[in-house]
């Protein structure tokens, strides 16, 4: 049995509920959860932005310890400290096998699946694969990403979806260089960790851009050089601070068509822009033949980060042993299991950077 924050319908609110896990099969194990980030992206699912089946256990930035393993099992013990991969690529497909695995085709599969019932016997989904937001889940070895046993795990959860997405799309998606300019749009756990990705690439001027004042401080702490709220102005402001050109990258992580057209028009001419942030299917961006072919600007999306977590995961925790990566200053609140969906209002509302909720 374990505790968890159930999802029976879509626009619903999570309650506390008993599930029976199922056992461990062949190349999965069981982990035992000790602190799970909450994501912009499970509040898309909880809102039926992104699809899922339900009844779900959301919640897919966690880490925890081995406890039980299945059949072929061999890299993994009990005991073992993990982060969980809610994409973990197949390394056969297509794209794994052409340097791509964060769009591996086969990633997705155990979405679909269930990994434990209700009381009554309905069966009951991980989100994203996961189901992070209980005291235990049950996901595939390969989610799993063994830790050194230093690395706190109430901030090494934030690593399986923020850091890795934020600091990825700086590095490997739009491959900031040392003294480039970068604006991030939307300050919230994936925008701070661009800031801070931004700032360990060796970037100059590091513009944030958040409609919420109280963030500013904690995006200056995190290497912003400069801090702006929203507005029609924006672009003239950005070419302000960038020798009148624009910022030669922006980093948008809020996934609104106005947000990206904004971050799209703060970039110079030549510029590059990263979209990291969701956006549902009513969000349409336009644009003219002729400035397409004028500002010859990029825009390109970027999926978990363009990362392989097995690999990026390992760079992250140098630059965390050294210094260079705060996970402790994105978690700017600590929240047990009931209180999921009050971190849900919050993030609507765009209070704080990261809510972490403890599991032990």
């Amino acid at each position: 049995m374990a505790t968890a924050a159930v999802l029976r319908d879509v626009g619903g609110t999570p309650t506390i509920e008993e599930i029976s896990l199922n056992p461990p099969g062949p190349g999965q194990v069981r982990v035992r959860l000790e602190a799970t980030g909450v994501c912009h992206s499970d509040l898309s699912l909880a809102t039926g932005t992104l699809k899922h089946a339900m009844p779900v256990v959301l919640g897919h930035e966690g880490a925890g310890r081995v406890v039980e393993v299945g059949e072929g099992v061999w890299d993994l013990d009990i005991g073992d400290p993990v982060v969980l991969n809610w994409a973990p690529p197949c390394r056969s497909c297509w794209y794994c096998e052409n340097g791509e695995p964060y769009l591996c085709q086969r990633a997705d599969q155990a979405w679909s699946r269930s990994h434990a019932t209700l009381a009554d016997g309905t069966p009951i989904y991980a989100g994203l694969g996961v189901g992070g937001f209980a005291t235990e889940t049950v996901v595939d070895e390969t989610a799993c990403i063994p830790l050194p046993d230093d690395i706190p795990l109430a901030e090494a959860a934030l690593l399986g979806c923020a850091v890795l997405t934020g600091v990825g799309a700086v590095r490997n998606a739009a491959k900031v260089r040392k003294d480039q300019s970068v604006l991030v749009v939307g300050l919230g756990g994936v925008g701070l960790s661009a800031i801070q990705g931004a700032r360990i690439a060796g970037a100059g001027r590091i513009i944030g851009v958040d409609p919420s004042p109280g963030k500013a401080d904690l995006a200056r702490r995190l290497g912003a050089t400069d801090v702006l709220e929203p507005g029609p102005d924006l672009a003239k402001r950005v070419r302000a601070l960038c020798d009148g050109r624009g910022a030669d990258h922006a980093i948008e992580c809020v996934g609104r068509a106005d947000t990206i057209r904004s971050a799209w028009s703060s970039t110079r001419r030549g510029g590059h822009t990263t979209v990291v942030g969701i956006g549902g299917t009513d969000q349409q961006l336009t644009f003219t033949a002729l400035e397409v072919y004028h500002f010859a600007r990029t825009l390109s999306g970027c999926v978990y980060g363009s990362t392989d977590p097995a690999a990026d995961i390992p760079f992250l925790l140098e630059q965390y042993r050294a210094g260079a990566l705060d996970l402790g200053a994105l978690v700017t609140s600590q929240i047990s299991l009931d209180h999921v969906g009050e971190a849900f209002a919050q993030m609507r509302d765009g209070i704080g950077a990261r809510t972490v909720v403890l599991l032990t």
